[in-house]
């Protein structure tokens, strides 16, 4: 698998670039594919996640649920959940990569949800949540409170925590043992 991200290279630091392109390599020897539910981030992970050659046998598909109404269609999530939390909440996040994990062929997925940038006067810039699930493991959720770094610096600080969070929940399901 190429280590080249050529589109994103220009834009991305080097260590986010090789960090995606270990993740597939790890994943695509363990037979392991995944998916991307992200909206802050707006499909930067999956667009560098498929940056990378040979990302086609392990990236199985990304949804881009930027609204809430998109959150709903496209991954499931309840209206209520989204009403009575939030759309950047831990149970919209997890929710979120428990959606795209049963709406594609995927064995671990991830979800992006926050602030990217100077939001509502209620909102704070640069809150994240991420969550990341696999069939046989409890789904995990993080936040970061990135602060008012900016949009640009935000998804990419993003970039970084959904990459460690794959290769955590990657390992994890590794050590599971896998139905025949």
């Amino acid at each position: 698998m190429g280590l080249d991200a050529e589109t994103l290279e220009p834009i991305l630091p080097d260590a986010v670039t090789r960090a995606a392109a270990s993740l597939l390599e790890t994943a695509q020897a363990a037979g392991f594919s995944i998916a991307t539910a992200e909206s802050c981030t707006g499909g930067l992970l999956a667009s560098l996640l498929t940056d990378i050659e040979g990302a086609s046998d392990t990236f199985e598909r990304g949804f881009v649920a930027y609204s809430k109404q998109a959150k709903c269609d496209l991954l499931g999530l309840s209206h209520a959940v989204i009403d009575n939390c939030g759309a950047v909440s831990e149970p919209v996040a997890r929710a979120m990569a428990q959606g795209a994990l049963a709406r594609s062929n995927a064995s671990l997925a991830v979800a992006i949800t926050g602030f990217a940038g100077p939001a509502g006067p209620s909102d704070e810039p640069g809150l994240v949540h991420f969550a990341c699930a696999a069939h046989g493991i409890a789904t995990r959720h993080r936040v970061e409170h990135f602060g008012d770094i900016g949009r640009g610096p935000t998804r990419i600080a993003c970039l970084r925590v959904a990459l460690e969070m794959l290769g955590d929940m990657l390992a994890a399901a590794k050590r599971r043992p896998r139905a025949a």
